[in-house]
């Protein structure tokens, strides 16, 4: 007695395509699964026997083994069970086998015989579509699957006994519908903040081309206040993004109620999260911060808190957009997209007005200093946030709020979408993550401007990634002035976000070399 069914395991976010086979031979009783199972796998045996007794039936008393292939990909998760059932019930006779060959199950079995919802029903769903085969979920994923393409036939069922009965056509399983969530979470309003003018230009560029951006300032000058108001003046999510960024939190099991993302997600951990917590993995890997912050904003309060090996983990995928996470046996890659908002103290005094610093210009930088070099070159913007006046706070709200900023950024982002359209480089989306030859065709400043930033590279010791991430700036600028071509002014401006830090560094060095040169 032989029965199969096609499900899926998942690799990050791919789902890659799994055939339970079972077989049942005679011999002593024996209920065994293989195939690189972990311990929510094997521990289905007593899900799948329990659920199977909830629906009036009994393991036959024989060998019954459980082949989960390919064998050499791990199988993690307890989404198999319902595949495994299936594919048992075909072989002892109870499902004809023609009733399943076109469809791939997941979901988890209750003792009951219930299916209770898995995570990652959307990528499940789409990996379905791609082996052209329906799937078979739980009835709460039946809405999140649906998002795959009305030509995926979804069937969502509550209890093992109502696929049975839809099977044998005693009942129908109609076709879940997509389900969206139309209301706008109503966002921190820009208008709220008071002074910080320059901090609030800087958050505008920022936004405008994607770029990562840094705050320092003393407690209380309102950074994490403009970082909440970050994603106010963002453009909303394309369709094509809605899904990528849903097939992430699908994984994390973050969607409610199968509804898909329709804003930008705003990520902000604690500074004592663990670097499996900030990019992923663990014993099951699953995404972690900076993946669930793909296509929005990840935003690390009091930077320097966070452990130096934590945040040296957000180089790779700052710069490449990706998150690898290797295994011995297997290779993990999660999208991580994401624009780096942190915000810090000068020192860890805090540094506020009237506050002096006992250790003196000691205490900056040892505090500045657990911050990598390497970590400061991929942050574009570096900016000063001065501490609030009692007379900032006495003004009246500004007339300038996020709708106002919004549309500026939008057309900015627009023209940027435009230009990689026509080059033939849609799949980039900002200033932000362009690089090589497009770059210098994009970005290359006129007479003045070139004259300015080469004077800037030597002064500053730029590295080459903080020279192209300054031109990256300048091209932001342009574009949210509306003008093709980058001029000295926006040069100039790039340049003043490249921060103290750096211009103290820029100048150390050039008093050593002209040390050395005595």
């Amino acid at each position: 007695m032989y029965g199969t069914i096609a499900t899926l395991a998942f690799v990050g976010v791919e789902a890659r395509a799994v055939e339970v086979q079972v077989r049942i031979t005679p011999g002593a009783q024996a209920f065994m699964i293989v195939g690189l199972p972990d311990k929510a796998v094997a521990e289905s045996r007593e899900r799948v026997r329990n659920a199977l007794h909830a629906v009036g039936l009994g393991l036959p008393y024989k060998h019954i083994t459980v082949n989960l292939a390919p064998a050499d990909l791990p199988k993690e998760g307890s989404h198999f069970d319902l595949a495994i059932v299936l594919a048992l019930m075909v072989a002892m006779e109870a499902i004809a086998p023609d009733a399943i060959e076109r469809y791939a199950a997941v979901g988890e079995l209750a003792l009951d015989g219930s299916i209770r919802p898995i995570p990652g029903a959307l990528p499940a769903a789409i990996g379905a579509n791609a082996m052209t085969k329906g799937l078979i979920c739980p009835a709460e994923c039946g809405p999140e699957a649906a998002w795959a393409g009305e030509d995926t036939d979804i069937l969502a069922a509550p209890h093992l006994l109502s696929l049975v009965n839809h099977f044998k056509g005693l009942q129908t399983l109609s076709r879940p519908k997509p389900a969206l969530d139309r209301e706008r979470t109503a966002l921190p309003d820009l208008r709220d903040v008071r002074g910080q003018e320059n901090a609030k230009r800087a958050l505008e560029v920022a936004a405008a081309g994607g770029h990562n951006l840094l705050m320092i300032g003393p407690p209380g000058s309102g950074k994490s206040m403009l970082a909440a108001r970050l994603p106010s003046i963002l453009p909303p999510l394309s369709p094509e993004e809605m899904l990528d960024v849903s097939m992430v939190h699908s994984l994390a099991g973050e969607l409610m109620g199968g509804k898909l993302c329709t804003e930008r997600p705003f990520r902000s951990p604690h500074h004592s999260a663990s670097m499996a917590a900030l990019v992923g993995g663990g014993t099951r890997p699953r995404p972690g911060e900076a993946s669930l912050a793909h296509l929005g904003v990840l935003f690390l309060d009091e930077l320097p808190e966070f452990q130096p090996a934590v945040l040296d983990a957000l180089r790779q995928p700052l710069e490449t957009g990706e998150l690898i996470i290797a295994r011995a046996n297997h290779r993990i890659a999660y999208p991580a997209r994401l624009q780096l908002v942190a915000a810090m103290n000068p020192c860890r005094c805090g540094g506020g007005p009237g506050q002096a610093c006992k250790r003196g210009p000691r205490c900056a930088a040892d505090y500045q200093a657990r911050i990598s070099g390497p970590l400061l070159d991929r942050i574009d913007l570096q900016i000063e946030v001065p501490a609030v006046s009692a007379a900032d706070l006495t003004l009246p709200a500004p007339n300038e709020g996020s709708d106002d900023v919004r549309a500026r950024v939008a057309r900015a982002r627009e023209i940027q979408r435009q230009r990689f359209k026509i080059h033939g480089a849609a799949k980039l989306r900002t200033n932000a993550e362009c690089v090589g030859h497009m770059l210098e065709k994009f970005a290359q400043p006129d007479d003045a401007g070139l004259a300015l930033i080469r004077q800037a590279a030597d002064t500053l010791s730029l590295s080459a990634r903080g020279f192209h991430r300054t031109l990256r700036v300048a091209r932001t600028l342009a574009d949210l002035d509306g003008t093709e071509t980058v001029a000295r002014i926006h040069i100039a401006e790039a340049l003043s976000y490249r921060g103290e830090t750096l211009r103290q560094e820029g100048a150390t060095g050039s008093r050593q070399r002209a040390a050395g040169e005595r």
